[in-house]
C-alpha cells in the first residue's frame, strides 16, 4: 500500500510546461578575437545544450537558436588599429572582423555548437537587416518620447588632437566595491555604468597622457523612468523557480536610491561644503573606511558628484540607474537615425544594438529559409513563445535592466507594464552563469590572467569531454574554477585531470554498455534487435530518469542533469554485469536481457543527445533509426518502436568507441 501511495504521489507531480515556440540566444563575442574557453565553456555550450533539448522536446521547427559576432564598437576598432600598427594584420577593419568571425564559426563547429544562424552584425545580409531594424527600433523609441539628448564630457587627447573612444582611455572604476581590473570611458569590464567624468585616474592609451574633457551630445534612453516597472518585474522573477537568484539580486542592486561613498579622510572637507550639496542623508557606518550620503533623485546625486570633484574630495558612487547611452561619435558602428534635420552624423553604441541583434538575426534566419521576416514576432512577441538568453554574470546590467526597459518602452503608452500584453515584445528568460574562473582566477583577454583559447583545449581533450565537464560544474549556482591539468603548473603528476575524470562516464561506462549490447546481439542473435517489452523495473527506472532530467532541464540545472545521467548509467552497468553473467540463459532469456539493455541505451542516448551530440548521433547511426528517435513525443518507447520486427543493427566492428578520450590521454595513467 505504501509503495502504491508513493507511486501516486510521484505521478501527481506536474511535469514542467515548455513554450510552443522558443528563441535561444547566446551572448555575442566581440569581433576582435578568437573564442577563448570562457566564451564556449562559460556560456555557449549551455545555450547550445538547451537549444538541442528544446528541439527534441517541442520540435526543431519550433526552435530558433541565434547568436553571432558583435562586429562594432571601440574595442574592435582599437584592437584592429593596434594590430595594424604592430604589423600583425594587413587589411581593412571589415577584413579584420570577417577573419575573426570565420574563426569563431569554425570553433563552434568543432565543439558541436550549432545555432540556426551564427550571424555577424557588420557583415553581409545580417548587417543590412540589422541596420534596418536598428533604425526602426530607435525611431519607434523616439516617436514614443523615450529618448533625450544629453551633453556630457568626453575624453580628449590634447597631444594626439582627437576624441578618445570608449576603449582608448583606461582608469579605475568609480563604482563602490567594484573589483574590475579596467575601467573604460563610461563602463568597466565588469559592466558597471557611470558618467565619464567620474572615472578615476584616466589615461589615454594613445599617448599615455592624462586626457582633458570636452562636451559632446548624444541620444540616451530614459532608463531611469523604468525603475518602478523593473522593480515589479524583479518581484515576479523572485517567485519563479527557473530564474537564478543572481539575476534578480544583481538587478535589484541598481534599483536602490542613488548614493555616494566618501573616504573618511575627506570627512572634514565634506562638512565644510555640506551646505553646497543638494538635499541628502548622511549615513554613518563606523566599521567602514567611508561614509555614505544618499539622495532621492539621480540629478541631485550627479550634482553632488560635481561639487565633490571641484573640491578635491575623492568618492565612489553606488550602483544606480543612469540614462542609457544609445549613440556615439566613432565611425565604426551602425548608423544612427537623424531625429533632427540639423542633427550630427552619429553611430549607435555597440551595447544597445547588440541587445536587439538577436531579433535582426532571427529575421535574417527566417529570410534565409524562404520565410517572411515578419514571422519574427511569432517568436519574440507571442505569449505562446519564450526567449531564453544565455549570458555571463557580468552582462546582467545590459540584458536584465537596459533590454527589458527598452522592451517595455516599445509598448503602447497605456500598456506599459511588467505584465507584457500578447503581441508586444515579451520579457526574456535570462539564464546567467556565474564566472567560470581559470586556475582559481578570473581570466580575461584584457586582464592579467590570459584564458586559453577554445581551439587550444582541443589539443588535449575531445569536445564532448569538455562539454560534459563544463555542464557539470554548476555555474548556475556559483563561480567555479576550470582546472585543466595540462595548463595547471601546480598539478601533481599522479593527480587525475578533472576534465578526463568527468568524461569517463561516457568513454568507459556507457561505451562498455553499448559495445556489450551490440557484440552480444551480433554473436547470439545474428545482429537482430530484440523486440521484447523491457521489464517493469527497467521501464520504471527509465521513466524516473527522464522525469528527473526534464524537471532539472526546465530550471536550467545542467549539473543536476549530469548527476541523473551518472546515476542512471552506472546502475545500468551494474544491472548488465549481473544479468549477463548466467551461462545457462536460454535465447529468450538473453533476448529479454538485451531488450532491457537496449532500452537503457535508448533512454541514456536521448538524455545525452543535447549534451554529447557527436557520440549520440553515432549511436543513432548504428541502431539504424531516423530522427524521430530523438522526439520526446515517444520518449518512453523502446528502440524497436522505431524499427519494427527483424531489424538488423549496423555491424559494430571490434573495439569501436562511441565516446572516446583524446589521443594524448592514452599515454597517461587513468582510472579505468
Amino acid at each position: 500500500m505504501e509503495e502504491k501511495n508513493k507511486e501516486k504521489r510521484n505521478f501527481e507531480i506536474p511535469r514542467p510546461e515548455f513554450p510552443k515556440r522558443a528563441v535561444i540566444t547566446g551572448g555575442m563575442p566581440y569581433g576582435n578575437k578568437e573564442l577563448h574557453f570562457g566564451h564556449v565553456g562559460g556560456m555557449l555550450v549551455f545555450a547550445d545544450t538547451y537549444a538541442r533539448f528544446l528541439r527534441d522536446r517541442i520540435g526543431s521547427e519550433n526552435v530558433i537558436f541565434v547568436t553571432g559576432t558583435d562586429c562594432y564598437g571601440s574595442p574592435i576598432a582599437e584592437g584592429w588599429r593596434q594590430k595594424v600598427e604592430k604589423g600583425e594584420f594587413e587589411g581593412s577593419l571589415e577584413d579584420f572582423v570577417r577573419s575573426n568571425h570565420n574563426k569563431q564559426a569554425d570553433t563552434l563547429e568543432k565543439y558541436a555548437i550549432k545555432p540556426n544562424l551564427f550571424a555577424a552584425s557588420g557583415l553581409d545580409r545580417s548587417k543590412e537587416i540589422h541596420a534596418e531594424f536598428t533604425k526602426k527600433f530607435l525611431s519607434s523609441l523616439y516617436e514614443k518620447g523615450q529618448l533625450e539628448k544629453i551633453s556630457t564630457m568626453q575624453f580628449f587627447d590634447e597631444k594626439a588632437g582627437v576624441f578618445l573612444n570608449g576603449r582608448q582611455v583606461v582608469g579605475k572604476c568609480p563604482v563602490d566595491g567594484c573589483t574590475s581590473e579596467k575601467g573604460y570611458a563610461d563602463e568597466c569590464d565588469m559592466g558597471h555604468q557611470y558618467m565619464p567624468e567620474n572615472l578615476v585616474d584616466p589615461v589615454s592609451t594613445l599617448t599615455g597622457e592624462k586626457p582633458t574633457m570636452k562636451p559632446v551630445t548624444n541620444w540616451y534612453f530614459k532608463l531611469t523612468d523604468y525603475e518602478k516597472l523593473l522593480q515589479d518585474w524583479v518581484e515576479k522573477m523572485q517567485k519563479r523557480k527557473d530564474i537564478r537568484p543572481v539575476v534578480w539580486k544583481t538587478i535589484s542592486e541598481f534599483l536602490k536610491p542613488p548614493v555616494i561613498y566618501v573616504k573618511r579622510e575627506f570627512e572634514e572637507k565634506y562638512k565644510q561644503i555640506q551646505s553646497e550639496l543638494p538635499k541628502h542623508e548622511y549615513i554613518e557606518e563606523p566599521k567602514k573606511p567611508s561614509f555614505t550620503i544618499a539622495f532621492t533623485a539621480l540629478a541631485d546625486c550627479e550634482k553632488a558628484c560635481r561639487v565633490l570633484t571641484a573640491n578635491g574630495i575623492r568618492y565612489r558612487t553606488g550602483k544606480k540607474l543612469v540614462p542609457f547611452r544609445l549613440t556615439g561619435n566613432i565611425d565604426w558602428g551602425v548608423p544612427a537615425p537623424k531625429f533632427e534635420p540639423d542633427g550630427e552624423d552619429l553611430t549607435v553604441w555597440v551595447w544597445p544594438e547588440s541587445l536587439w541583434a538577436p531579433i535582426s538575426f532571427t529575421q535574417t534566419y527566417l529570410e534565409s529559409q524562404g520565410r517572411d521576416k515578419s514571422e519574427w514576432k511569432d517568436y519574440w512577441c507571442s505569449k505562446d513563445a519564450s526567449v531564453f538568453q544565455f549570458i555571463g554574470q557580468d552582462n546582467i546590467y545590459f540584458y536584465g535592466i537596459a533590454e527589458p526597459a527598452m522592451w517595455m518602452a516599445q509598448q503602447k503608452a497605456e500598456q506599459k507594464t511588467a505584465d507584457v500584453p500578447d503581441g508586444e515584445l515579451q520579457m526574456p528568460v535570462i539564464v546567467a552563469n556565474h564566472h567560470i574562473l581559470f586556475l582559481d582566477k578570473k581570466a580575461s583577454s584584457s586582464g592579467a590572467v590570459k584564458p586559453p583559447m577554445a581551439d587550444e583545449l582541443l589539443n588535449y581533450y575531445t569536445p564532448e569531454q569538455l562539454r560534459m565537464h563544463w555542464l557539470g560544474l554548476g555555474l548556475g549556482q556559483r563561480s567555479v574554477s576550470f582546472m585543466p591539468k595540462p595548463f595547471n603548473p601546480d598539478a601533481k603528476p599522479d593527480e587525475q585531470d578533472p576534465v578526463v575524470k568527468d568524461g569517463l562516464l561516457l568513454s568507459n561506462v556507457y561505451n562498455r554498455i553499448i559495445r556489450t549490447a551490440f557484440y552480444t546481439a551480433q554473436k547470439e542473435l545474428d545482429g537482430i534487435l530484440p523486440t521484447n517489452t523491457p521489464s517493469e523495473k527497467i521501464l520504471a527506472e527509465g521513466k524516473k530518469a527522464v522525469l528527473d532530467y526534464e524537471r532539472h532541464m526546465s530550471r536550467f540545472a545542467f549539473h543536476q542533469c549530469t548527476y541523473v545521467l551518472d546515476s542512471y548509467i552506472r546502475n545500468a552497468s551494474k544491472y548488465m554485469a549481473k544479468a549477463l553473467k548466467s551461462e545457462e540463459q536460454t535465447k529468450e532469456e538473453l533476448s529479454q536481457v538485451l531488450a532491457d539493455i537496449f532500452y537503457v541505451i535508448r533512454i541514456a542516448a536521448i538524455l545525452l543527445h543535447p549534451m554529447a551530440p557527436f557520440g549520440t548521433q553515432k549511436i543513432q547511426e548504428y541502431l539504424g533509426v531516423d530522427d524521430s528517435f530523438w522526439s520526446w513525443e515517444h520518449i518512453f518507447e523502446p528502440v524497436s518502436y522505431f524499427t519494427g520486427e527483424n531489424h538488423k543493427l549496423k555491424f559494430l566492428p571490434p573495439r569501436t568507441d562511441f565516446f572516446t578520450r583524446h589521443e594524448s590521454q592514452f599515454a597517461q595513467n587513468s582510472d579505468e
